[in-house]
């Protein structure tokens, strides 16, 4: 005998409130109502949550409706399935029977399916002379048929709350790289205050970050790094009209939509003829989340890699991406470990790394290991370029202008 619920003593499936209410509501199918089950399955998918379901119990509905046998649920079809729980743990993929009937009552619970009894508890069909199906015992889909709609309803409401937040964190990601890319002109305009801090602000909230937020936590996220944009363009537009600068909207817009990248790793594999650069980058860029910083202003944090440069000076990206070569090789780094620092941080940054770690090179007991942890905390967004370099900076009495 399949038995799906809880027994009482006397050895009959308990009634609860849910049940009753859902036989009733089973009752309210228009005439002529139709469903796609596989359709209106999609849309239940989509809606789980609101109906509390999780992703076994519609595995569970997934297979009892494989026994149903058209595609269109209807009463003029019927509405009744009765596969034995052997045969529908199969169609599970092979569930165990106690986690199926488990499954089977949340979708009770949920409203979604109803149990029609036979007196003896057992799940078949009897056929009328014809052959036809004339009474069913099993698991009725007849509440799927009459809160189609209502499923319908929910899982477009659903679709349209999951676009809206996948604006939002767009929104979002696109304010985050605008501030960042406002500090590195703040930074080569020699534009007054602690952006350092700035940055360090910005990483700070980047980090608090939830990884999948609701709708709630994307706004309000929003609004903070937009506030914080807002803050940083004031502060530059003041240093530009103090300095009576014409078109500085369009010198600050240059800044923050250059950011092709000057992919320069191939470096790593040159021997002397690395390929001659086409043209300068005239402005600093953004590689994923990590800031690249003026070339002055690493050369002001990092003056000990100057000499390793071509011809024995540094006046370029690539100048010093051919000087971070040449330092790699001397301080032990193996390529394979910069080779991975330039996919995490970009060739730019991963060159800036190298120049500070030259610095404190008899600080630094293995520089090959220190790169790689550097690599590893760049890969999960807990490396920021900026606290080293001020570190350096002021090491070397330089200013941050």
């Amino acid at each position: 005998m399949e038995r799906d619920a809880v027994t009482t003593p006397f050895g009959r499936r308990a009634m609860t409130l849910g049940m009753l209410a859902t036989q009733v509501l089973s009752r309210q199918i228009e005439p002529g109502q139709t469903a796609g089950k596989w359709k209106l399955f999609q849309s239940l998918c989509d809606a789980r949550l609101h109906f509390g379901l999780s992703e076994r119990s519609l595995l569970v509905l997934n297979a009892l409706l494989t026994f149903y046998p058209h595609d269109e649920i209807s009463e003029e079809n019927g509405l009744v399935v009765f596969p034995s729980n052997s045969q529908l743990a199969r169609r599970a993929h092979g569930m165990a029977e106690a986690t199926l009937r488990r499954h089977l009552a949340v979708l009770i619970n949920a409203g979604v399916l109803v149990r029609k009894d036979s007196a003896n508890g057992k799940r078949y069909a009897r056929k009328d002379q014809s052959g036809g199906i004339s009474e069913a015992f099993g698991f009725s889909v007849a509440p799927l048929l009459v809160r189609a709609e209502e499923i319908t309803a929910i899982a477009i409401s659903v679709a349209n709350e999951r676009q809206e937040l996948r604006r939002l964190r767009e929104r979002l990601t696109i304010c985050r790289r605008d501030v960042s890319k406002l500090i590195v002109v703040a930074l080569e305009e020699g534009a007054p205050g602690d952006w350092f801090a700035v940055q360090e602000r910005l990483r700070v909230m980047t980090q608090t970050l939830v990884r999948r937020p609701t709708r709630q936590q994307a706004e309000d996220a929003l609004e903070e790094f937009e506030m914080l944009r807002e803050e940083v363009t004031s502060r530059l537009e003041l240093k530009f009209k103090s300095k009576d600068m014409s078109g500085n909207a369009d010198h600050i817009d240059r800044h923050l939509h250059n950011s092709n990248p000057h992919s320069l790793s191939e470096l790593e594999l040159g021997s002397g003829n690395e390929p001659k650069a086409k043209s300068e980058p005239t402005n600093p860029r953004e590689k994923g989340e990590m800031t690249i910083f003026p070339i002055q202003v690493v050369l002001k944090a990092c003056p000990e890699i100057v000499p390793y440069g071509p011809y024995g000076t540094i006046s370029s990206w690539r100048d010093l991406m051919v000087a971070a070569v040449t330092v790699r090789s001397m301080l032990g780094v193996s390529p394979s470990a910069y080779q991975e620092a330039c996919e995490a941080m970009g060739p730019e940054n991963a060159a800036t790394t190298l120049a500070c770690i030259l610095e404190r090179a008899g600080h630094i007991t293995s520089a090959g290991g220190y790169l790689r942890d550097l690599t590893a905390k760049a890969r999960g967004g807990r490396f920021s370029l900026g606290p080293m370099i001020m570190a350096l900076m002021r090491a070397n009495g330089q200013g941050m202008g």
